[in-house]
């Protein structure tokens, strides 16, 4: 029955065998963990174990697996399961009443998960999950539904279908057996003669409600206004996939009360996609950032690579390793991965849930943050990097001053045309403004493009100006012919590093520059660094080499190119600064 104070039953058993140390568990499922206890301890949050049971006693009682054996809920089944049926919450509506005529205030019960999230390891029966969910919502629910399953290929979409084909051939249970007793071929005898249940050319049919499942590609445009009450989305991680289809999902099927959305995926090797996109949401979600109750984050993967040689952790990535897929199975993946290492992302990703490429925001909000003492370091020896663009984009150049206390202090001057300016969206522009009012950010007047000359004369009067003592210069060699010849001519060539962009010169400044962030000994008083700063997302390879990922135009963080630049010059020449 309905209880604010219950603990969840299948949760509780789950709970008990971590805190024994029976089950390892890595950290982004033990920040889920946290927030069901939370949830538990919500006093406007409901448990009903009769609904979590209801659906249990369904599947095993009238489903089949794929080949017609019956079927035995594993545990994490039921866990997630609880997940999704067990939590209800109570809102208050405005209810039309036919006597009245009127709307009246009526309390009603809602479904507080409308969205889950199961991201684990090839082997662990992920279709299989989501065709019980669909087979429960199509022929319990007494709604008239319509329920999709989506994936990369119709094929491979079509793998949730296959158990519930089966399930209704065998008819194992007494709903079934009612359901599929009689033929499609009466139809013009009486209705009670028919079957009620079938898979057809549309998909699985419920002829008494008139629900419908069927299998949908991923694509928006494919999805596009479906309004219905259950959709799945299954390996929206593993292929090459530019598209947020679950929130163009979400966006129909939040119409209804009590949606859901069960999205399962094992980790991906094709990066940068909108999949990445979303578990950086789920991250923040995770850790408490974004508060979002009604998602439920499943998240299965090895904490460190290092863990791959530890047989006994495997199943923080497959917590169904010895039930649905051998241990053999993963150690033949393993030693495939040594002996192949062509192999060893693929497998990395789909066996242990390692994605050995890809890209995260680099810097914690808590880092971007700016100082709140202003500094001026006039007349200080600094070395000054240079990320010079295309003509119509962004120019940064970025200071750096060493103190004698280990710190290094920032400043940053950047260059734009007016014409980017005013092309920009007015939320973007009102960003910029700000920029231009503290004095960090130089639109040129009746420019198309920015002329380098300009650029220059520019920024080597503020240098006088400010009494800054350059004493190196870092730059990118893109588009940098120009400016790097008047610079070397006016000011010597002593000092000048080039410091081409890519893993190999990046990713060793990048690591020194994080860990100077976190010890907060990078002293920036400008909003423009922390918005650089905040933008800055890195690019993994297969060696665990950052490089920044700069394909996001609209997304600024030239400031922090340019910063590399500099600390990189600055350690090159150390000696120029004592």
């Amino acid at each position: 029955m309905l209880s604010n104070t219950a603990t969840p039953k299948y949760y509780s058993k789950f709970r008990d065998a971590v805190l024994r140390g029976e089950i390892p568990v890595n950290e982004k499922i033990s920040l889920e963990m946290n927030r069901i206890d939370a949830l538990i301890e919500d006093p406007e949050v409901y448990y009903d174990d009769k609904k979590v049971e209801g659906w249990i006693k369904f599947c095993e009682k009238e489903l089949t697996l794929t080949n017609g054996d019956d079927v035995h809920l594993l545990d994490t089944f039921k866990l997630w399961g609880e997940q999704v049926y067990g939590w209800w919450y109570y809102v208050d509506r405005q209810v039309f009443n036919a006597e009245t005529k009127r709307y009246h205030p009526k309390r009603i019960l809602k479904r507080l998960i409308n969205k889950q999230y199961l991201i684990v390891a090839r082997g662990a029966a992920k279709s299989m999950y989501l065709s019980f969910h669909h087979s429960y919502e199509l022929n319990v629910v007494s709604k008239t539904t319509h329920q999709i399953t989506v994936a990369p290929t119709m094929k491979l979409a079509e793998e949730v279908l296959s158990p519930i084909r089966t399930s209704i051939i065998r008819a194992k249970g007494p709903l079934y057996k009612m359901l599929t007793a009689g033929s499609l071929q009466n139809t013009t005898g009486n209705r009670m003669n028919r079957k009620h249940l079938a898979a057809t050319k549309k998909g699985v049919e419920n002829f008494i409600t008139g629900s419908l499942l069927e299998v949908r590609a991923m694509a928006i445009e494919k999805v596009q206004g479906y309004r219905g009450q259950l959709a799945t989305v299954d390996e929206w991680l593993s292929c090459d996939i530019r598209e947020d289809v679950i929130g163009a999902i979400e966006q129909g099927c939040s119409k209804n009360d009590d949606y859901l959305i069960i999205a399962t995926s094992s980790e991906g090797t094709v990066r940068n996609g909108a999949g990445d996109d979303i578990k950086m949401e789920l991250i923040s979600i995770l850790r408490g950032d974004y508060v979002n109750p009604h998602v439920s984050i499943w998240w299965y993967c090895l904490d460190d690579i290092q863990e791959v040689n530890d047989p006994s952790l495997w199943i923080k990535a497959n917590p169904n390793l010895g039930k649905t897929v051998t241990y053999e199975v993963y150690e033949l993946d393993k030693e495939r991965a040594e002996i192949a290492p062509a192999t060893r992302n693929d497998i990395l990703a789909k066996r242990f849930g390692i994605p050995m490429e890809g890209y995260t925001y680099f810097f914690r909000y808590e880092e971007t943050l700016v100082h709140d003492k202003r500094y001026s370091f006039k007349g200080m020896p600094c070395s000054v990097g240079a990320d010079l663009s295309m003509g119509d984009d962004f120019c940064a150049f970025t200071f750096m001053f060493p103190t004698s206390y280990g710190e290094f202090g920032i400043k940053t001057r950047a260059y734009i045309t007016d014409k980017t300016y005013y092309n920009l969206p007015p939320s973007l522009r009102a960003k910029y403004d700000e920029f231009k009012r503290e004095g960090t950010l130089i639109v040129m007047e009746d420019r198309i493009t920015l002329d380098m000359m300009d650029v220059y004369e520019d920024l080597d009067q503020h240098i006088m100006d400010m009494d800054y003592d350059v004493r190196t210069f870092g730059y990118d060699p893109y588009n940098a012919t120009a400016f790097v010849t008047r610079w070397e001519t006016e000011n010597g060539p002593f000092g000048i590093v080039k410091v081409p962009q890519g893993s190999r010169t990046e990713s060793v400044p990048l690591g020194e520059l994080k860990h100077m962030a976190e010890e907060r000994i990078l002293l920036f008083d400008q909003l423009i660094m922390q918005y650089c700063m905040g933008n800055a997302i890195t690019l993994e390879d297969t060696n665990g080499n950052r490089k920044l990922f700069k394909q996001r135009r609209e997304d600024k963080i030239d400031c922090v190119a340019a910063m590399i630049d500099a600390y990189v010059a600055y350690k090159t020449i150390p000696d120029a600064f004592y």
